[in-house]
């Protein structure tokens, strides 16, 4: 079986111009991110983040970035999930912002650490009381019986939380990936797509150079 032909993708795009890109990766990152929010707001910080175990076995999901600056690429997550168990084996990651509709992904890969709980507690509070109750609800990644084990436990949490702010899990909080590599990918015809790669010599210096589609 194959994709019918009809989902075809036409790539064509103005070719990226090596002479306009930052000098640094976090600040193209931030030019073509502010682009793609303005173009299309519907969930651009949707990334693919991949990880390992320390038997090489990879796993992918869907995270979103909730902040980034110029160290690297934040998201949060329950500290018993699938990928902190990956991360706390093999503490290095690779992320995929796909956006397609603009013709561009750009991939990061580099050593994930986690953040410090000053700043998670930061975010924590600016999340609605709805995300921050369904922090403390959820074992993530664990096996559970039914939706009705989620609906108990929020009640419960619903109940412990009724009055004042809500704290701070332990169990929860941040990672950022600091990137080693940055990649800016932009889809032309015929798939001769430019490939610009970010990555730092021996001085701590970014270097550019092109890829071959």
């Amino acid at each position: 079986m194959r994709p019918p032909d009809y989902i075809r993708e036409d790539f064509s795009r103005e070719p990226l111009d090596p002479t306009l890109l930052a000098s640094e990766p976090m600040a193209q990152f931030e030019s073509w991110f502010s682009q793609v929010c303005a173009i299309d707001p519907e969930a651009p910080n949707a990334l693919s983040l991949a990880t390992a175990s320390s038997a090489g076995r990879p796993s992918v999901r869907t995270v979103l970035l909730k902040l980034y600056d110029e160290s690297g690429f934040i998201f949060f997550t329950n500290y018993g999930s699938r990928k902190a168990r990956d991360l706390s084996e093999n503490p290095f990651g690779s992320m995929l912002f796909p956006w397609t509709g603009q013709g561009r992904q750009v991939i990061a890969n580099g050593p994930v650490t986690r953040i410090s709980s000053t700043e998670s507690l930061k975010y924590f509070l600016s999340r609605s009381r709805g995300s921050q109750l369904g922090a403390w609800t959820s074992a993530q990644s664990s096996v559970i019986s039914a939706r009705s084990v989620l609906e108990s436990k929020l009640y419960e949490m619903k109940n412990k939380f009724s009055d004042g702010e809500i704290p701070l899990p332990s169990f929860w909080g941040g990672y950022r990936l600091e990137p080693e590599t940055v990649e800016f990918w932009q889809g032309q015809a015929d798939r001769m797509h430019d490939r610009f790669l970010y990555s730092r010599d021996t001085n701590g210096h970014w270097q550019v150079e092109r890829l071959a589609p």
